[in-house]
């Protein structure tokens, strides 16, 4: 009876070894980033690991929903991409597990900031510059001016000409509202907001869709991330790029590791990775135009100069609070959208 329990302990002992090689074969990454560049990472990381990378894209809103409805058993192990503030939730909330990169010494100051910021739970991988872009075809075509600034976004002939992100579920959307707010002040960025969407011709879920919508002409004018119009402009469409008169905000994009990762150590090494110069340079490989936060990776050739563009002093320690996020939520779905 002896010998049959330690053939059965050991048998158990085997089984359950299989089942942990067997978890730890495959990281589960929740991307924020556009499709392409999700691909061109899955890829490239698989490549260089021989580890098995499940990776589906969501907006940035989708994915912070996601990980708090999966805290208590998490089935991903990373979540990298997506807008800052929205990462900074997630670590006020506790859903995020503090690490120290290998290349932290290596990362631009406002990178470290934010990395600082979390709480060391999350790191900068990108920067970029919010604004808006418009079909230079179609605008000629109306015979309409060029829109400079936002204010002239909300001018009558610009009616069912625009399109814009949805701030639930988009991180680019979310910024856009809360550089209204840093811009101009909440009551009045509210007002602006509320002439604007009589121009709005839908609210997208993801945040570059609007650009992208420009660039195929099926939309005059679609707010968005600088670089993500620069994409669509490198590829051949006729978009051409404002930065917003007055100034605009900008996103930190991050990286993360979720609380309970079942696979901790890939985790690690994943994030590692993602902030090498390598990891960062399969953005360019994907078209992606963002500025990288590595010192030493290579600025992708197209991206937008940020030190040239107006910003506004952006407070991620406010808006990246879970209590401002879900009051200004509240708040554009009663007085802008209430369709939400």
């Amino acid at each position: 009876m002896r010998f049959l329990g330690a053939i059965s302990a050991g048998l158990f002992l085997a089984l359950a070894t299989a089942l942990t090689c067997q978890a730890a074969e495959t990281l589960n990454v929740l991307c924020g980033v556009d499709e392409a560049w999700c691909a061109v990472m899955e890829k490239t990381y698989e490549a260089k690991t021989g580890l098995k990378v499940n990776m589906p894209r969501m907006s940035t809103g989708e994915i912070l929903d996601r990980v708090r409805m999966e805290k208590e058993a998490p089935a991903f192990d990373v979540w990298w991409g997506g807008t800052g503030v929205t990462h900074l939730q997630a670590a006020y909330e506790g859903l995020l597990e503090p690490y120290h990169p290998r290349q932290e010494a290596d990362l631009l100051p406002w990178a470290r900031n934010f990395f600082s910021l979390s709480g060391g739970t999350s790191v900068g991988i990108y920067a970029g510059a919010l604004g808006f872009a418009y079909n230079r075809d179609l605008l000629s075509a109306a015979g309409l001016p060029a829109p400079n600034c936002w204010k002239d976004l909300t001018k009558p002939i610009y009616k069912g000409h625009i399109l814009s992100g949805n701030p639930h579920s988009s991180g680019t959307a979310f910024t856009t509202l809360v550089t209204l707010v840093q811009l101009l002040g909440e009551d009045e960025a509210f007002a602006y907001m509320r002439e604007l969407d009589r121009n709005i011709m839908d609210y997208t879920k993801a945040g570059a869709e609007p650009v992208k919508a420009a660039a195929r002409g099926e939309v005059m004018i679609g707010i968005s991330f600088m670089h993500d119009a620069v994409t669509q402009k490198e590829a051949g469409a006729p978009l051409v790029i404002v930065a917003p008169c007055e100034g605009t905000g900008y996103e930190i994009g991050a990286v993360s590791i979720i609380k309970g990762s079942r696979n901790l150590e890939e985790a690690k090494r994943f994030v590692d990775f993602a902030l090498s110069p390598e990891g960062q340079a399969t953005g360019a490989q994907a078209g992606q135009n963002q500025v990288p936060s590595n010192a030493r990776a290579v600025l992708p050739l197209a991206a937008p100069d940020i030190s040239m563009i107006k910003m506004v002093d952006y407070d991620f320690a406010t808006f990246g609070s879970p209590e401002q996020r879900s009051r200004l939520l509240s708040r554009f779905d009663t007085e802008i959208n209430p369709t939400n």
